[in-house]
Protein backbone atom coordinates (compact mmCIF):
# COMPACT_ATOMS: atom_id res chain seq x y z
CA UNK A 1 0.00 0.00 0.00
CA UNK A 2 1.39 3.48 -0.95
CA UNK A 3 2.07 6.10 1.69
CA UNK A 4 -0.80 8.29 0.35
CA UNK A 5 -3.31 5.48 0.54
CA UNK A 6 -2.02 4.46 3.97
CA UNK A 7 -2.38 8.05 5.31
CA UNK A 8 -5.91 8.33 3.83
CA UNK A 9 -6.92 5.12 5.56
CA UNK A 10 -5.45 6.31 8.86
CA UNK A 11 -7.25 9.68 8.50
CA UNK A 12 -10.55 7.91 7.88
CA UNK A 13 -10.10 5.77 11.01
CA UNK A 14 -9.35 8.91 13.14
CA UNK A 15 -12.47 10.83 11.97
CA UNK A 16 -15.69 10.53 13.97
CA UNK A 17 -19.28 10.53 12.70
CA UNK A 18 -19.48 14.29 12.85
CA UNK A 19 -16.46 14.66 10.63
CA UNK A 20 -14.09 15.76 13.39
CA UNK A 21 -10.49 14.45 13.25
CA UNK A 22 -9.12 12.95 16.45
CA UNK A 23 -5.51 14.13 16.16
CA UNK A 24 -4.32 12.01 19.07
CA UNK A 25 -5.73 8.90 17.52
CA UNK A 26 -4.37 9.87 14.15
CA UNK A 27 -0.93 10.30 15.69
CA UNK A 28 -1.12 6.86 17.28
CA UNK A 29 -2.12 5.29 13.98
CA UNK A 30 0.66 6.98 12.06
CA UNK A 31 3.22 6.05 14.71
CA UNK A 32 2.05 2.43 14.69
CA UNK A 33 2.25 2.36 10.90
CA UNK A 34 5.82 3.68 10.92
CA UNK A 35 6.81 1.14 13.57
CA UNK A 36 5.27 -1.66 11.50
CA UNK A 37 7.05 -0.39 8.42
CA UNK A 38 10.32 -0.22 10.30
CA UNK A 39 9.89 -3.74 11.61
CA UNK A 40 9.17 -5.00 8.07
CA UNK A 41 12.23 -3.17 6.75
CA UNK A 42 14.45 -4.68 9.44
CA UNK A 43 12.92 -8.14 8.77
CA UNK A 44 13.67 -7.85 5.08
CA UNK A 45 17.24 -6.71 5.82
CA UNK A 46 17.74 -9.66 8.17
CA UNK A 47 16.22 -12.02 5.61
CA UNK A 48 18.51 -10.75 2.89
CA UNK A 49 21.52 -11.11 5.16
CA UNK A 50 20.51 -14.66 6.06
CA UNK A 51 19.91 -15.52 2.39
CA UNK A 52 23.33 -14.12 1.45
CA UNK A 53 25.00 -16.25 4.13
CA UNK A 54 23.13 -19.34 2.94
CA UNK A 55 24.12 -18.66 -0.66
CA UNK A 56 27.75 -18.23 0.36
CA UNK A 57 27.60 -21.47 2.34
CA UNK A 58 26.00 -23.32 -0.58
CA UNK A 59 28.67 -21.99 -2.92
CA UNK A 60 31.40 -23.10 -0.53
CA UNK A 61 29.94 -26.61 -0.30
CA UNK A 62 29.62 -26.77 -4.10
CA UNK A 63 33.25 -25.69 -4.57
CA UNK A 64 34.41 -28.29 -2.06
CA UNK A 65 32.32 -30.95 -3.81
CA UNK A 66 33.71 -30.06 -7.23
CA UNK A 67 37.25 -29.96 -5.84
CA UNK A 68 36.74 -33.49 -4.44
CA UNK A 69 35.47 -34.74 -7.80
CA UNK A 70 38.32 -33.16 -9.79
CA UNK A 71 40.88 -34.48 -7.31
CA UNK A 72 39.63 -38.07 -7.39
CA UNK A 73 38.48 -38.74 -10.95
CA UNK A 74 40.83 -41.16 -12.75
CA UNK A 75 41.42 -38.70 -15.59
CA UNK A 76 44.20 -36.15 -15.47
CA UNK A 77 42.87 -32.57 -15.19
CA UNK A 78 45.03 -29.45 -15.37
CA UNK A 79 44.48 -25.70 -15.74
CA UNK A 80 46.90 -23.02 -16.89
CA UNK A 81 46.98 -19.25 -17.09
CA UNK A 82 46.12 -18.46 -20.71
CA UNK A 83 48.67 -15.62 -20.90
CA UNK A 84 51.86 -17.48 -20.02
CA UNK A 85 50.79 -21.18 -19.78
CA UNK A 86 51.71 -21.41 -16.09
CA UNK A 87 50.07 -24.35 -14.37
CA UNK A 88 47.58 -23.29 -11.69
CA UNK A 89 45.75 -26.60 -11.10
CA UNK A 90 46.66 -30.28 -11.29
CA UNK A 91 44.73 -33.20 -9.82
CA UNK A 92 46.03 -36.47 -8.41
CA UNK A 93 45.67 -38.38 -11.70
CA UNK A 94 47.66 -35.60 -13.36
CA UNK A 95 50.49 -36.14 -10.90
CA UNK A 96 50.51 -39.83 -11.85
CA UNK A 97 50.57 -39.11 -15.59
CA UNK A 98 53.34 -36.52 -15.43
CA UNK A 99 55.25 -38.33 -12.71
CA UNK A 100 55.61 -35.05 -10.81
CA UNK A 101 54.15 -33.67 -7.61
CA UNK A 102 51.87 -30.71 -8.19
CA UNK A 103 54.25 -28.54 -6.13
CA UNK A 104 56.82 -29.13 -8.88
CA UNK A 105 54.41 -27.91 -11.57
CA UNK A 106 52.09 -25.27 -10.13
CA UNK A 107 53.27 -21.76 -10.92
CA UNK A 108 55.66 -22.98 -13.59
CA UNK A 109 55.60 -22.93 -17.37
CA UNK A 110 56.20 -25.92 -19.69
CA UNK A 111 59.71 -24.54 -20.38
CA UNK A 112 60.52 -24.85 -16.67
CA UNK A 113 59.14 -28.37 -16.36
CA UNK A 114 59.61 -30.43 -19.52
CA UNK A 115 62.47 -31.18 -21.94
CA UNK A 116 62.92 -28.54 -24.61
CA UNK A 117 61.32 -30.48 -27.47
CA UNK A 118 58.27 -31.41 -25.39
CA UNK A 119 57.95 -27.85 -24.05
CA UNK A 120 57.97 -26.46 -27.59
CA UNK A 121 55.19 -28.82 -28.63
CA UNK A 122 53.06 -27.99 -25.55
CA UNK A 123 53.55 -24.24 -25.97
CA UNK A 124 52.63 -24.42 -29.65
CA UNK A 125 49.42 -26.29 -28.83
CA UNK A 126 48.56 -23.71 -26.15
CA UNK A 127 49.16 -20.83 -28.58
CA UNK A 128 46.91 -22.39 -31.20
CA UNK A 129 44.06 -22.91 -28.73
CA UNK A 130 44.34 -19.34 -27.38
CA UNK A 131 44.58 -17.84 -30.87
CA UNK A 132 41.67 -19.77 -32.35
CA UNK A 133 39.51 -20.09 -29.27
CA UNK A 134 38.64 -23.58 -30.49
CA UNK A 135 39.13 -26.75 -28.42
CA UNK A 136 41.93 -29.14 -29.44
CA UNK A 137 41.27 -32.88 -29.51
CA UNK A 138 44.03 -35.48 -29.86
CA UNK A 139 42.86 -39.11 -29.99
CA UNK A 140 44.88 -42.23 -29.22
CA UNK A 141 48.32 -40.64 -29.27
CA UNK A 142 51.39 -41.68 -27.34
CA UNK A 143 52.05 -39.88 -24.09
CA UNK A 144 55.16 -37.79 -24.74
CA UNK A 145 56.01 -36.97 -21.14
CA UNK A 146 55.86 -38.49 -17.68
CA UNK A 147 57.32 -41.48 -15.93
CA UNK A 148 55.08 -43.88 -17.84
CA UNK A 149 56.86 -42.90 -21.00
CA UNK A 150 55.81 -43.79 -24.53
CA UNK A 151 54.01 -47.01 -23.64
CA UNK A 152 50.76 -45.22 -22.71
CA UNK A 153 48.13 -44.26 -25.28
CA UNK A 154 45.93 -41.31 -24.32
CA UNK A 155 43.10 -39.11 -25.52
CA UNK A 156 43.66 -35.45 -24.65
CA UNK A 157 41.53 -32.33 -24.87
CA UNK A 158 42.48 -28.71 -24.29
CA UNK A 159 40.04 -25.77 -24.29
CA UNK A 160 40.06 -22.01 -23.65
CA UNK A 161 38.08 -20.29 -20.85
CA UNK A 162 37.47 -16.55 -21.30
CA UNK A 163 36.38 -13.85 -18.84
CA UNK A 164 33.20 -11.75 -19.06
CA UNK A 165 34.89 -9.44 -21.55
CA UNK A 166 35.83 -12.39 -23.79
CA UNK A 167 39.54 -12.16 -23.08
CA UNK A 168 41.55 -15.42 -22.65
CA UNK A 169 41.74 -16.39 -18.98
CA UNK A 170 42.44 -20.11 -18.52
CA UNK A 171 43.48 -23.16 -20.50
CA UNK A 172 41.81 -26.29 -19.15
CA UNK A 173 42.91 -29.75 -20.27
CA UNK A 174 42.06 -33.39 -19.60
CA UNK A 175 44.09 -36.54 -20.39
CA UNK A 176 42.42 -39.96 -20.49
CA UNK A 177 44.51 -43.12 -20.52
CA UNK A 178 42.99 -45.46 -23.14
CA UNK A 179 45.92 -47.88 -23.33
CA UNK A 180 43.97 -50.88 -22.04
CA UNK A 181 41.01 -50.16 -24.31
CA UNK A 182 43.27 -49.86 -27.35
CA UNK A 183 45.13 -53.04 -26.39
CA UNK A 184 41.83 -54.87 -25.95
CA UNK A 185 40.62 -53.71 -29.36
CA UNK A 186 43.91 -54.83 -30.91
CA UNK A 187 43.62 -58.24 -29.21
CA UNK A 188 40.05 -58.64 -30.46
CA UNK A 189 41.12 -57.68 -33.96
CA UNK A 190 44.06 -60.08 -33.76
CA UNK A 191 41.84 -62.95 -32.59
CA UNK A 192 39.39 -62.25 -35.40
CA UNK A 193 42.12 -62.92 -37.95
CA UNK A 194 44.35 -65.45 -36.19
CA UNK A 195 44.04 -69.02 -35.01
CA UNK A 196 43.84 -69.21 -31.22
CA UNK A 197 45.97 -72.34 -30.87
CA UNK A 198 48.85 -71.58 -33.24
CA UNK A 199 48.55 -67.78 -33.65
CA UNK A 200 48.83 -68.25 -37.40
CA UNK A 201 46.44 -66.31 -39.68
CA UNK A 202 43.06 -68.06 -39.84
CA UNK A 203 40.76 -68.91 -42.75
CA UNK A 204 39.27 -65.41 -42.83
CA UNK A 205 42.70 -63.78 -43.01
CA UNK A 206 43.82 -66.23 -45.70
CA UNK A 207 40.75 -65.56 -47.85
CA UNK A 208 41.38 -61.81 -47.57
CA UNK A 209 45.06 -62.23 -48.51
CA UNK A 210 44.15 -64.48 -51.44
CA UNK A 211 41.60 -61.94 -52.68
CA UNK A 212 44.19 -59.15 -52.60
CA UNK A 213 46.75 -61.36 -54.32
CA UNK A 214 44.30 -62.22 -57.11
CA UNK A 215 43.49 -58.55 -57.71
CA UNK A 216 47.18 -57.68 -57.87
CA UNK A 217 48.03 -60.63 -60.09
CA UNK A 218 45.25 -59.78 -62.55
CA UNK A 219 46.44 -56.17 -62.83
CA UNK A 220 50.14 -57.04 -63.14
CA UNK A 221 49.71 -60.30 -65.10
CA UNK A 222 51.78 -62.24 -62.57
CA UNK A 223 51.46 -65.81 -61.33
CA UNK A 224 51.60 -67.42 -57.89
CA UNK A 225 50.98 -70.74 -56.17
CA UNK A 226 48.57 -71.94 -53.47
CA UNK A 227 49.51 -74.90 -51.28
CA UNK A 228 46.89 -76.95 -49.43
CA UNK A 229 48.41 -78.93 -46.52
CA UNK A 230 47.04 -81.60 -44.22
CA UNK A 231 48.77 -83.34 -41.31
CA UNK A 232 48.75 -87.13 -41.62
CA UNK A 233 47.86 -89.38 -38.65
CA UNK A 234 47.09 -86.40 -36.43
CA UNK A 235 43.89 -88.01 -35.13
CA UNK A 236 45.95 -90.94 -33.95
CA UNK A 237 48.04 -88.58 -31.83
CA UNK A 238 44.93 -87.25 -30.14
CA UNK A 239 43.55 -90.73 -29.58
CA UNK A 240 46.79 -92.18 -28.20
CA UNK A 241 48.36 -89.29 -26.32
CA UNK A 242 45.34 -87.08 -25.65
CA UNK A 243 44.32 -83.64 -26.84
CA UNK A 244 46.79 -81.65 -24.68
CA UNK A 245 49.68 -83.42 -26.42
CA UNK A 246 47.85 -82.99 -29.73
CA UNK A 247 47.59 -79.24 -29.14
CA UNK A 248 51.30 -78.96 -28.36
CA UNK A 249 52.10 -80.99 -31.46
CA UNK A 250 49.91 -78.70 -33.56
CA UNK A 251 51.72 -75.62 -32.26
CA UNK A 252 55.11 -77.23 -32.94
CA UNK A 253 54.09 -78.22 -36.47
CA UNK A 254 52.76 -74.72 -37.13
CA UNK A 255 56.02 -73.18 -35.95
CA UNK A 256 58.01 -75.47 -38.23
CA UNK A 257 55.82 -74.65 -41.23
CA UNK A 258 56.07 -70.90 -40.64
CA UNK A 259 59.84 -71.06 -40.16
CA UNK A 260 60.47 -73.22 -43.23
CA UNK A 261 58.08 -71.26 -45.48
CA UNK A 262 60.57 -68.37 -45.45
CA UNK A 263 58.16 -65.45 -45.49
CA UNK A 264 55.30 -67.03 -47.42
CA UNK A 265 51.77 -66.49 -46.05
CA UNK A 266 50.98 -69.51 -43.82
CA UNK A 267 47.49 -69.95 -42.35
CA UNK A 268 45.74 -72.60 -40.29
CA UNK A 269 42.24 -72.90 -41.69
CA UNK A 270 40.92 -75.51 -39.25
CA UNK A 271 41.62 -78.88 -37.70
CA UNK A 272 44.90 -80.17 -39.12
CA UNK A 273 44.59 -78.17 -42.34
CA UNK A 274 46.91 -75.37 -43.45
CA UNK A 275 47.21 -73.15 -46.50
CA UNK A 276 50.28 -71.39 -47.89
CA UNK A 277 50.18 -68.47 -50.31
CA UNK A 278 53.45 -68.23 -52.23
CA UNK A 279 55.07 -65.00 -53.54
CA UNK A 280 54.39 -63.67 -57.03
CA UNK A 281 56.18 -65.14 -60.04
CA UNK A 282 57.84 -67.93 -58.06
CA UNK A 283 59.03 -70.75 -60.30
CA UNK A 284 57.39 -74.17 -60.15
CA UNK A 285 60.71 -75.76 -59.23
CA UNK A 286 61.01 -73.48 -56.21
CA UNK A 287 57.46 -74.28 -55.10
CA UNK A 288 58.08 -78.03 -55.39
CA UNK A 289 61.39 -77.72 -53.53
CA UNK A 290 59.69 -75.87 -50.68
CA UNK A 291 56.86 -78.42 -50.53
CA UNK A 292 59.36 -81.28 -50.29
CA UNK A 293 61.21 -79.49 -47.50
CA UNK A 294 57.95 -79.02 -45.61
CA UNK A 295 57.10 -82.71 -45.92
CA UNK A 296 60.56 -83.63 -44.65
CA UNK A 297 60.43 -81.11 -41.80
CA UNK A 298 57.06 -82.29 -40.48
CA UNK A 299 58.01 -85.92 -41.01
CA UNK A 300 60.83 -85.66 -38.49
CA UNK A 301 60.17 -86.82 -34.94
CA UNK A 302 58.54 -84.17 -32.79
CA UNK A 303 59.35 -84.45 -29.12
CA UNK A 304 56.38 -83.05 -27.22
CA UNK A 305 56.25 -83.20 -23.42
CA UNK A 306 58.42 -86.38 -23.33
CA UNK A 307 56.32 -87.99 -26.08
CA UNK A 308 57.55 -88.77 -29.61
CA UNK A 309 54.41 -88.72 -31.76
CA UNK A 310 54.87 -89.35 -35.48
CA UNK A 311 52.89 -87.37 -38.01
CA UNK A 312 53.34 -86.64 -41.67
CA UNK A 313 52.29 -84.00 -44.16
CA UNK A 314 50.51 -84.16 -47.50
CA UNK A 315 50.47 -81.19 -49.89
CA UNK A 316 48.43 -80.25 -52.93
CA UNK A 317 49.54 -77.40 -55.20
CA UNK A 318 47.62 -75.22 -57.66
CA UNK A 319 49.00 -72.34 -59.75
CA UNK A 320 47.37 -69.10 -60.82
CA UNK A 321 46.31 -68.62 -63.59
CA UNK A 322 46.92 -72.10 -65.07
CA UNK A 323 44.82 -73.97 -62.48
CA UNK A 324 42.22 -71.29 -61.78
CA UNK A 325 41.59 -67.59 -62.21
CA UNK A 326 39.36 -67.10 -59.16
CA UNK A 327 39.60 -68.05 -55.51
CA UNK A 328 36.98 -70.80 -55.58
CA UNK A 329 38.53 -72.65 -58.52
CA UNK A 330 42.08 -72.23 -57.31
CA UNK A 331 41.30 -73.55 -53.82
CA UNK A 332 39.20 -76.39 -55.15
CA UNK A 333 42.02 -77.52 -57.43
CA UNK A 334 44.62 -77.27 -54.66
CA UNK A 335 42.26 -79.36 -52.52
CA UNK A 336 41.87 -81.88 -55.34
CA UNK A 337 45.64 -82.19 -55.58
CA UNK A 338 45.83 -82.70 -51.81
CA UNK A 339 43.18 -85.40 -52.02
CA UNK A 340 45.28 -87.18 -54.65
CA UNK A 341 48.42 -86.92 -52.45
CA UNK A 342 46.65 -88.47 -49.46
CA UNK A 343 45.04 -91.18 -51.53
CA UNK A 344 48.40 -92.19 -52.99
CA UNK A 345 49.92 -92.91 -49.62
CA UNK A 346 50.24 -89.60 -47.74
CA UNK A 347 53.47 -87.83 -46.99
CA UNK A 348 53.48 -86.74 -50.62
CA UNK A 349 53.35 -83.62 -52.79
CA UNK A 350 50.88 -83.50 -55.68
CA UNK A 351 50.47 -80.88 -58.40
CA UNK A 352 47.01 -80.26 -59.78
CA UNK A 353 46.48 -81.91 -63.16
CA UNK A 354 43.59 -81.58 -65.56
CA UNK A 355 42.49 -85.21 -65.05
CA UNK A 356 41.83 -84.35 -61.43
CA UNK A 357 38.75 -82.46 -62.61
CA UNK A 358 36.87 -85.73 -62.72
CA UNK A 359 37.77 -86.48 -59.13
CA UNK A 360 36.79 -82.95 -58.18
CA UNK A 361 33.40 -83.28 -59.87
CA UNK A 362 32.92 -86.61 -58.14
CA UNK A 363 33.66 -85.01 -54.79
CA UNK A 364 31.13 -82.27 -55.44
CA UNK A 365 28.55 -84.86 -56.45
CA UNK A 366 29.20 -86.72 -53.21
CA UNK A 367 28.72 -83.48 -51.33
CA UNK A 368 25.37 -83.04 -53.08
CA UNK A 369 24.29 -86.60 -52.21
CA UNK A 370 25.27 -86.00 -48.61
CA UNK A 371 22.45 -83.48 -48.27
CA UNK A 372 19.89 -86.20 -49.01
CA UNK A 373 21.46 -88.90 -46.86
CA UNK A 374 19.72 -87.82 -43.65
CA UNK A 375 16.32 -87.39 -45.30
CA UNK A 376 16.50 -90.82 -46.96
CA UNK A 377 17.81 -92.67 -43.83
CA UNK A 378 21.07 -93.70 -45.49
CA UNK A 379 23.12 -93.38 -42.30
CA UNK A 380 23.76 -96.26 -39.91
CA UNK A 381 25.31 -96.41 -36.45
CA UNK A 382 27.55 -99.36 -35.61
CA UNK A 383 28.66 -100.05 -32.06
CA UNK A 384 32.27 -101.09 -31.50
CA UNK A 385 32.90 -102.82 -28.14
CA UNK A 386 35.32 -101.24 -25.66
CA UNK A 387 36.93 -103.84 -23.38
CA UNK A 388 39.50 -104.12 -20.63
CA UNK A 389 42.67 -106.18 -21.03
CA UNK A 390 40.93 -109.20 -19.49
CA UNK A 391 38.24 -109.04 -22.18
CA UNK A 392 35.42 -107.59 -20.09
CA UNK A 393 33.26 -105.27 -22.22
CA UNK A 394 32.75 -101.97 -20.45
CA UNK A 395 31.05 -99.98 -23.19
CA UNK A 396 30.65 -99.29 -26.88
CA UNK A 397 31.80 -96.59 -29.27
CA UNK A 398 29.21 -95.34 -31.76
CA UNK A 399 30.59 -95.36 -35.33
CA UNK A 400 28.80 -93.59 -38.17
CA UNK A 401 28.48 -95.30 -41.55
CA UNK A 402 26.91 -94.08 -44.82
CA UNK A 403 25.23 -96.66 -47.03
CA UNK A 404 25.02 -94.76 -50.33
CA UNK A 405 22.30 -96.09 -52.70
CA UNK A 406 24.71 -96.44 -55.65
CA UNK A 407 28.21 -96.24 -54.16
CA UNK A 408 27.61 -98.63 -51.30
CA UNK A 409 29.34 -97.88 -48.01
CA UNK A 410 31.25 -94.58 -48.17
CA UNK A 411 34.23 -94.22 -45.86
CA UNK A 412 33.91 -91.58 -43.09
CA UNK A 413 37.28 -90.27 -44.29
CA UNK A 414 35.44 -89.12 -47.43
CA UNK A 415 32.14 -87.72 -46.19
CA UNK A 416 32.93 -86.33 -42.71
CA UNK A 417 35.23 -83.56 -44.06
CA UNK A 418 32.56 -82.71 -46.63
CA UNK A 419 29.90 -82.51 -43.92
CA UNK A 420 32.14 -80.23 -41.88
CA UNK A 421 32.68 -77.96 -44.85
CA UNK A 422 29.00 -77.45 -45.68
CA UNK A 423 27.76 -77.42 -42.08
CA UNK A 424 25.70 -80.63 -42.31
CA UNK A 425 27.89 -82.14 -39.62
CA UNK A 426 25.75 -80.38 -36.99
CA UNK A 427 22.57 -82.18 -38.09
CA UNK A 428 24.38 -85.45 -38.73
CA UNK A 429 26.14 -85.31 -35.36
CA UNK A 430 22.87 -84.67 -33.56
CA UNK A 431 21.29 -87.63 -35.35
CA UNK A 432 24.20 -89.93 -34.37
CA UNK A 433 23.99 -88.73 -30.77
CA UNK A 434 20.25 -89.40 -30.61
CA UNK A 435 20.55 -92.84 -32.19
CA UNK A 436 23.42 -93.86 -29.90
CA UNK A 437 21.58 -92.72 -26.77
CA UNK A 438 18.33 -94.41 -27.85
CA UNK A 439 20.12 -97.70 -28.51
CA UNK A 440 22.17 -97.54 -25.28
CA UNK A 441 19.03 -96.88 -23.23
CA UNK A 442 17.66 -100.24 -24.40
CA UNK A 443 20.69 -102.30 -23.31
CA UNK A 444 20.07 -104.68 -20.41
CA UNK A 445 23.34 -103.61 -18.76
CA UNK A 446 24.12 -99.94 -17.99
CA UNK A 447 27.24 -99.80 -20.17
CA UNK A 448 28.75 -96.56 -21.37
CA UNK A 449 28.37 -95.33 -24.93
CA UNK A 450 31.01 -93.07 -26.50
CA UNK A 451 30.14 -90.63 -29.29
CA UNK A 452 32.71 -88.65 -31.28
CA UNK A 453 31.66 -85.11 -32.19
CA UNK A 454 33.22 -82.79 -34.73
CA UNK A 455 34.79 -79.51 -33.57
CA UNK A 456 32.28 -77.78 -35.84
CA UNK A 457 29.46 -78.97 -33.56
CA UNK A 458 31.10 -77.24 -30.60
CA UNK A 459 31.36 -73.99 -32.55
CA UNK A 460 27.88 -73.94 -34.07
CA UNK A 461 24.60 -74.08 -32.20
CA UNK A 462 23.87 -74.87 -28.58
CA UNK A 463 25.45 -78.31 -28.12
CA UNK A 464 24.89 -78.44 -24.37
CA UNK A 465 21.16 -77.83 -24.74
CA UNK A 466 20.98 -80.37 -27.57
CA UNK A 467 22.66 -83.09 -25.48
CA UNK A 468 20.40 -82.30 -22.52
CA UNK A 469 17.29 -82.58 -24.73
CA UNK A 470 18.42 -85.88 -26.28
CA UNK A 471 19.11 -87.40 -22.86
CA UNK A 472 15.62 -86.41 -21.75
CA UNK A 473 14.06 -87.84 -24.91
CA UNK A 474 15.87 -91.17 -24.77
CA UNK A 475 15.95 -91.62 -20.98
CA UNK A 476 19.70 -92.39 -20.95
CA UNK A 477 21.48 -91.56 -17.71
CA UNK A 478 23.98 -88.72 -18.28
CA UNK A 479 26.75 -90.69 -16.57
CA UNK A 480 26.57 -93.33 -19.30
CA UNK A 481 27.31 -90.92 -22.15
CA UNK A 482 30.89 -90.07 -23.08
CA UNK A 483 31.39 -87.27 -25.60
CA UNK A 484 34.74 -86.69 -27.31
CA UNK A 485 35.74 -83.93 -29.70
CA UNK A 486 37.80 -85.15 -32.65
CA UNK A 487 40.26 -83.37 -34.89
CA UNK A 488 39.04 -85.31 -37.89
CA UNK A 489 37.62 -88.62 -38.96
Amino acid sequence: MSMHRLFAEQLRCATDAAGQVDLAKLGELVSAAYEASDRERRRMIDARAQTHDEVEEDLLRTREFLDTIVENIPIAVFAKCAKDSRYILLNRAGENYYGLQREQMLGRTPDEIFPADVARMVNEQDRRVVASGMPMFLEEHLLEIGVKGHDRVVNSRKMLITDDAGDPQYLVGVIEDVTERVNTQERISHLAHHDVLTDLPNRSAFNAALGERLDRAQEAATSFAVLSLDLDRFKEVNDVFGHPVGDMLMRTAADRLAAEADGAFVARIGGDEFMILMPDDIRREEVLALAERLVETIGKELEVDDYLPHVGLSIGIAFYPDDGVNAATLLANADAALYRAKREGRGRVSLFESEMDRELRDRRLLQHDLRQALEQNQFLVYFQPQARVDGEVIGFEALLRWNHPTRGFVSPDQFIPLAEENGLIVQIGEWVLREACREAASWPRPLQVAVNLSPVQFQAGDLERSIHQILLETGLAPTRLEVEITEGC
